[in-house]
Order: structure tokens, then sequence, then C-alpha cells
């Protein structure tokens, strides 16, 4: 015998046996459509299978198997944020709100802005010797009577006598000091002096007199310079404006 055919017949003799498992297999599982199709008289049929409701469940789960429900999983984790939504559409207008109460009429009152308002008058070596008396003026025109003038003198100032002695320069306006808050002023006091009024001690210093004085009327105001006595003190040689210049500073300021 040929090794060809010995092969072909060792194949069919391992083939045979496998057919005939899976013939064996197939017709296990083959089934009569009419086995269920159980109606009217046709119970009697010997391939009639006839169920009911529960015998129906236990033939299906014996034949497909049967799945019981597990227990309920965790909760899961709570999702990100979602995106803003489309803006909605504009709402309807709301109604007209009550009527209200009738104000008040209130003049208002527009004032101009404040304009800068000064003035200096100057002298050069005024060399005012008198002990009672006015030393200068200086006229200034004074826009509103709500506002304050600031004045300022600065000059030469001297002061001798033999005994004890003060002298007094202030400042006046239309002939009367400030009453609003107080005087303008500035003293020298010598406690004691020399022998004789023609000593060597003899000190001129450069010096101010100066403050702010309200309650002045808007116009034309006279603003003077004045040396006097102090009180209860009796007078000495007073000298002003000696060998220098002496100015006096007026200036009109918004309370």
């Amino acid at each position: 015998m040929s090794p060809l055919i010995a092969r072909l017949l060792l194949l069919v003799c391992l083939a045979l046996p496998l057919y005939g498992v899976e013939k064996v297999r197939n017709r296990g599982y083959r089934k009569d459509p009419d086995a269920d199709k159980c109606t009217g008289n046709d119970a009697d049929k010997p391939n009639c299978t006839r169920y009911s409701g529960e015998g129906r469940s236990a033939h299906f789960n014996n034949t497909y198997g049967s799945c019981i429900q597990g227990p309920a999983g965790s909760a899961g984790r709570e999702g990100n944020p979602g995106t803003n939504g489309i803006p909605g559409t504009p709402g309807i207008p709301g109604r007209d709100g009550l009527k209200g109460e009738k104000g008040e009429c209130i003049n208002e009152i527009f004032e101009e802005a404040w304009r800068p308002n000064y003035k200096q008058c100057a002298w050069n070596s005024l060399n005012y010797g008198i002990d009672l008396g006015k030393v200068a003026d200086c006229t200034f025109t004074k826009l509103r009577s709500d506002s304050a003038l600031r004045v300022l003198f600065s000059g030469s100032l001297r002061l001798k006598c033999k005994n004890a002695c003060c002298q007094r320069w202030y400042f006046t306006f239309n002939g009367a000091e400030c009453a609003a808050p107080l005087p303008i002023e500035s003293i020298i006091y010598l406690d004691q002096g020399s022998p004789e009024l023609n000593s060597t001690i003899n000190i001129h210093r450069t010096s101010s007199v100066e403050g702010l004085c309200e309650g002045v009327k808007a116009g034309l105001v006279d603003v003077a310079v004045w040396v006097g006595t102090c009180a209860d003190y009796p007078r000495g040689d007073a000298s002003t404006g000696w060998n220098s210049v002496s100015r006096v500073i007026i200036e009109e300021l918004p309370k």
C-alpha cells in the first residue's frame, strides 16, 4: 500500500467519530416546531407540551438559566460643574411706580471763582523817630464783606530809655484797631535803660507785625501802622524804619 493511501485512510478514521458526535449533539438541541403549539384538541398529541405560568417560568429558567440581581453599587463622584447657559431673554418692563411727593424749590447760588486780591506798599528809609502816632499807611480795596484781611508790616524797630519802658506797634483799619478776633500788634520792652538817652545801647532790629482781621466791610480800607505806649508802662525813645526798607503787605482771603 502506498503512503498516500495510508494517510487518507488515517484521516477518514479520525473524522468519522467526530462527525457522529456532532450529529448526536445537534439532534439533542433539535426541537419539533409544533411542540409548543398546543391548541384545541392538540393536547393529546405526543409532542405537545402545555405549561402553566409557574411551569413556563421554571421551564425558561431550566432552559436558558436565571440571573439574580446583585446589590446596588456605591454612589459615584459628583460631576464637574456645567457651563453657563444661554442668557435669557429680557423680562417684561415693570409697572410705573407711585407718583412722588412734590419737592421744595431751592435757588442755587453760583459764586464766582476766588480771585487773588493783594497789595504792597514799601518805603525806603522811613527813619520815623516819633514815639506816638501814625508811622505809615496803605489804602486797599476790599472786594467782599465775608472775607478776612491778612496784614504784614516788616521794618526796623528800636527802643531805648533811662528806666523801664515799653512801646507798641499796631495796625488800624479805617482808624480803628482790629476787633475780630483781636488787635494785631507787636511790642518791645526794656527792663533797665541806659543812664543817658545818648548811650551806646542803641540796637535797631528788623521786626514784623502780622495778623488776620475779620469783620472789615467791603470797599476802600485805610490800613495804617501806628506806634504807641503799652498799658501801665512809660514810653521810651522809639524809632521805625531806620536805614532800611519798610513795607506793608495786605491780602484779602476767603473765610
